[in-house]
């Protein structure tokens, strides 16, 4: 538990905690489906398997939904969806892509869930995985850093067992809301760095900016040195009813940034929820831009 000066006035840390876990009964979305809903999903048969990390020394429960015709084109390739706090946003977001892909919203997507051994232990992986550098104490939490590991895990072990295992065809679109929004950019930063383009699309929901002295405001500048000329993209949203000096205003000063960077081969989509506070955010963030990113590709 952080040190706080005053006892009365609430960390960041708690802040976030407070509003991630603010909406926890939307986890009761799958028993307020109907019986014939809850079949055709099943149909689906989503498949769930353990991996261990060497990079993290630890492991996931990874799920994996298909396309609704996967089985019937067998030789056609998908692009990849990566979401994080999959706890959380999997059961609702994997009947909705598999919904959208029947009403034509959506084209077939292949979504990769990656679960912790359960909801609880969720709270404090997720810090452990999502941040990086370790914290500094103006935090107001601890924090070991372990982002750049759980990067390597989703890059070096996850990425290649899902390529050679179902038919993906090298799009890929990285998902995350409010600790796992700042990993979302904090990968983009990391893959400038290594100089590869493990993924090509980015969503960063409501991404905690003001940790480690807004560590990730680098990234400006770093896209902006990038010499590769394929596209990415990156889908960055807030809303207006968060928390406005640790939440919005840092949003603001970054997505500025960014556009008045210049940056060649590069698409921001800078979304401002206003009517919405932090646990709204994240699952309407994710479905908008999937329709951004994939609908004027099909």
């Amino acid at each position: 538990m952080p040190n706080i000066a005053n006892p009365t006035k609430p960390s960041k840390y708690h802040l976030f905690i407070i509003g991630f876990y603010s909406l926890g009964f939307l986890l009761l979305f799958n028993s307020c489906i109907t019986e014939d809903d809850q079949h055709t999903h099943n149909q689906a048969q989503d498949i769930v398997f353990d991996i261990y990390s060497k990079n993290v020394r630890d492991s996931f429960e990874i799920a994996v939904q298909l396309p609704l015709e996967y089985k019937e084109n067998s030789h056609k390739k998908y692009p990849t969806i990566v979401l994080t706090d999959a706890n959380f946003f999997y059961p609702m977001l994997a009947p909705i892509l598999h919904q959208y892909e029947r009403g034509g919203l959506l084209p077939p997507l292949i979504l990769v869930g990656i679960n912790y051994n359960s909801f609880e232990a969720m709270d404090s992986l997720r810090v452990r995985d999502y941040l990086y550098p370790e914290a500094l104490p103006s935090d107001e939490m601890e924090a070991i850093g372990g982002g750049k590991s759980f990067f390597q895990f989703i890059t070096e072990e996850l990425i290649p067992k899902i390529d050679s295992s179902y038919r993906t065809n090298g799009s890929r679109t990285l998902l995350g809301h409010s600790f796992g929004g700042y990993f979302s950019l904090y990968a983009l930063l990391e893959q400038l760095n290594q100089q590869k383009d493990h993924f090509n699309s980015f969503v960063s929901a409501s991404p905690t900016l003001w940790y480690h002295n807004n560590y990730l405001f680098q990234l400006p500048q770093k896209l902006h040195q990038r010499q590769n000329e394929d596209t990415l993209t990156l889908f960055l949203s807030v809303g207006g009813l968060e928390e406005p000096t640790w939440s919005i205003k840092p949003v603001k000063i970054f997505s500025k940034q960014l556009k008045n960077n210049n940056i060649n081969h590069f698409v921001l989509n800078h979304l401002f929820y206003e009517p919405l506070d932090h646990m709204d955010v994240g699952l309407i963030s994710f479905l908008q831009a999937l329709e951004v990113f994939y609908t004027k590709k099909e």
